[in-house]
């Protein structure tokens, strides 16, 4: 295997950045193909924590190029901060490390005064403020400014004049103030000779990599039910997460990519606004975000909390063509008497097993339950490790979302996982 896309098979936050750091051991570049700064893995090795928004989760690993695709909203102004925090730590060394695609368009001040106020308003749809949106509708709206043109300021400053005046009347209507061209380009001036050392036509390099055999991991953002086309419209985010958008957000073809990992917690999250069928509003669903650390690591917001929706997870299998599925957080159960699974719904009089993501809303989940386990699962490194009703609750889940487990992580530490399986060297199921 040499190309594994790994996406999340949720509404995202399902511990990509453990999972990403434990695959890319053996990978030789890591690919951030879609998203932005509203995107924020976490990374625990040993008693060091790692937050990072932009650059992919192999970061950490010395031998792996880190690429920044063409398909990301990127913020310069973020993107510098975080170079200076990870240079602390000595994890990025120059070009050999990173790479930034002069396609990928910039976020810029505009962007996120317009998400912020949106959210303030009534159709606040629970974005993380951090201007993804509005960037994505400029590039849409043929006005955005991709990072190359940080090489020809004045070029950038015509399509800056550009986007602020349709941005004016929008602005003006929020109660606010649009920010001057002036201002907005001196704050350029003062990143872009950090910036553009970086830049390269990162799907020439992409490609190449894939065609020479190299391992290549390609790092989703958010999670399947966030997806554009895919997910729980509107209240979805402004890319393509899913494992589709590897192939269009970083310039490789389809033909290309070898096997695709869905990461699935062992319960359900969602931040912001939008339907949750299977979410509680009990002391269980408390004791699951705080057993679980369920705060956003961009935003600290408290996400909402539920059980396991197998119908969701299918949809997830189907649309992303999943190979293989990782579950996190498995530990996080551990103490539960019981552990209900949202097997079917019942929507419009019927009673389906499919997944209602135009009726979610409305939809009544359907549960069974099973045995819960009170042994602690840190310490497990193989599947035998495990209590037997944990071992039943990940098999009745492969089964159920007809896609093997691969991997299964029983703790934030890198070490706490039981690994089944490398997608780099695993043979890829027929059909």
């Amino acid at each position: 295997m040499t190309a594994v896309v790994v996406v999340g098979a949720q509404w995202g936050d399902e511990g990509k950045g453990k999972i990403v750091d434990i695959f890319t051991e053996h990978a030789e570049m890591v690919v951030r193909f879609g998203g932005g700064p509203n995107a924020g893995h976490t990374l625990v090795v040993g008693d060091q924590k790692f937050v990072v928004r932009l650059i992919p989760s192999g970061i950490l690993r010395e031998q792996t190029t880190c690429v920044l695709a063409q398909g990301m909203a990127i913020d310069p102004f973020s993107l510098v901060t975080e170079l200076d925090e990870l240079a602390k730590r000595g994890l990025v060394r120059g070009k050999s490390s990173l790479l930034v695609s002069d396609r990928a368009h910039a976020i810029l001040p505009y962007h996120v005064l317009v998400d912020g106020l949106r959210e303030k308003g009534p159709d606040a749809l629970g974005t993380t403020k951090r201007g993804v949106g509005p960037c994505y509708e400029d590039k849409a709206a043929r006005r955005g400014v991709p990072l190359g043109l940080l090489r020809d300021l004045p070029r950038a400053e015509a399509l800056i004049a550009r986007a602020l005046a349709c941005w004016a009347p929008t602005i003006a209507s929020l109660a606010a103030e649009s920010p001057k061209v002036a201002d907005v380009m001196e704050k350029l001036r003062e990143v872009a000779p950090r910036i553009v050392p970086l830049l390269d036509e990162t799907s020439k390099l992409v490609e190449r990599a894939v065609r020479d055999g190299k391992r290549v991991l390609f790092e989703g953002a958010q999670g399947t039910l966030l997806d554009i086309d895919h997910g729980t419209y509107p209240f979805v985010t402004s890319s393509h997460a899913t494992a589709g958008g590897a192939c269009t957000g970083s310039g490789v073809g389809p033909s290309k990519i070898d096997f695709v990992v869905g990461l699935v917690k062992a319960y359900t999250t969602r931040v912001g606004g939008g339907p949750f069928p299977t979410e509680l509003n009990d002391d269980t669903g408390e004791r699951l975000r705080k057993r679980g650390n369920e705060f956003g690591s961009v935003t600290g917001r408290p996400r909402r909390t539920g059980w396991l929706d197998l119908p969701a997870l299918r949809y997830a299998v189907r649309v992303n063509g999943l190979d293989g599925l990782a579950i996190t957080k498995l530990d996080v159960l551990t103490g539960l008497d019981e552990v209900k699974v949202c097997v079917a719904y019942r929507t419009g009089g019927r009673t389906t097993e499919d997944f209602p993501i135009d009726d979610a809303e409305h939809a009544e989940p359907i549960y069974e339950s099973m045995p819960g386990w009170s042994a602690d699962l840190t310490k497990a490194r193989k599947m035998s490790d495990l209590p037997d009703t944990a071992q039943r609750y990940i098999q009745r889940l492969e089964r159920d979302a007809g896609c093997p487990v691969i991997l299964v992580s029983v703790g934030p530490g890198r070490d706490e996982t039981i690994a089944l399986r490398d997608p780099f060297t695993v043979v890829r199921r027929s059909g």
